[in-house]
């Protein structure tokens, strides 16, 4: 059955991610509105701000935990720098809003604390911002995997490494069999599960050495460098079978069988991407003629 430990890391919707982060930078605004009050007012800015754990209180505290895993994965280092500074802020308006409820003046270090590490966190963030939409125009946000945009790039890197080395370099072609079937049959949203569950068997079934790309639709695109063709096609078979023995759960009784077509075309002289691809897709279309789920090598 489907195991979503498998998947690749999956990237959030770009637009929601976005809003999702504004939104919960606006929210602290208007926390620390409620700090300028209580400092200039008196009055109790809330539980959020004075409990020892505010940072993890506050909605930003609580969505950036919530996401961490995305900002670790774009910068490991700010991303620890955000959780320090954003505490730090807390910590620092929390003694300030303390010492004024009772009855003290404010420390003017708790302010250039605050005030420092506030500039820092929204300079973080805004650099955050940036990575991300940078890296959701190469990675597909549904299966985690990187899209066709870098797709020449890889070649050409690989093409300067099968020379070096005296490999061969193949692209294949992969399609889901059938899938606009699951689509009209079972909905869009089930669609979209099952795609994620092709690439998540497809990555767990390729070598470390190889290159997956979601390359449109139901299609994939594999890079692969090898000694020898039967390497290729042993890579083919492989996924073949993994795809149709891992069946996607989609409810308490039913499930669902997916299977694929591969088709695989070998890089030769100064083939560039394009040419590769197009004998690819001659070597998938062949397959499907052939009754789908199989591989087809181009014929040369």
């Amino acid at each position: 059955m489907l195991n979503f430990s498998n998947q690749p890391d999956l990237q959030p919707d770009p637009d929601n991610f976005i809003l999702e982060l504004d939104a919960a930078v606006e929210t602290h605004m208007g926390w620390t509105r409620r700090v300028m009050r209580c400092a200039v007012l008196h009055t109790p800015p809330g539980e959020d701000v004075l409990d020892p754990v505010s940072h993890n209180l506050c909605r930003f505290g609580r969505w950036f935990m919530s996401m961490e895993s995305v900002f670790v994965k774009l910068n490991a280092q700010n991303a620890q720098r955000v959780i320090v500074v954003h505490r730090s802020m807390h910590d620092a308006i929390r003694s300030i809003c303390k010492n004024v409820l009772a009855g003290r003046p404010g420390n003017s270090d708790d302010l250039d604390i605050f005030e420092q590490n506030q500039v820092e966190l929204i300079k973080l963030l805004a650099e955050f911002k940036t990575q991300f939409l940078a890296s959701a125009l190469h990675h597909d946000y549904l299966t985690g995997l990187p899209l066709r945009f870098g797709l020449e790039e890889e070649f050409i890197k690989l093409k300067k490494l099968r020379d070096r080395h005296k490999l061969q370099l193949y692209v294949a072609m992969i399609d889901v069999d059938n899938f606009k079937a699951v689509n009209d049959t079972y909905g869009h949203a089930v669609g979209d599960i099952a795609l994620r569950h092709v690439a998540a068997t497809l990555n767990h079934n390729v070598r470390s050495s190889d290159t997956l790309f979601r390359y449109g639709g139901e299609e994939f695109l594999l890079l692969m460098l090898a000694d020898r063709p039967e390497e290729s096609t042993a890579t083919a078979e492989r996924m073949i079978n993994a795809v149709q023995g891992t069946p996607v759960r989609i409810s308490q009784t039913v499930t669902l069988t997916l299977t694929i077509t591969v088709g695989i075309a070998r890089a030769v002289d100064e083939d560039d991407i394009g040419t590769v691809i197009e004998r690819a897709d001659k070597a998938l279309y062949a397959g499907k003629k052939a009754g789908r789920n199989r591989y087809i090598v181009e014929a040369v």
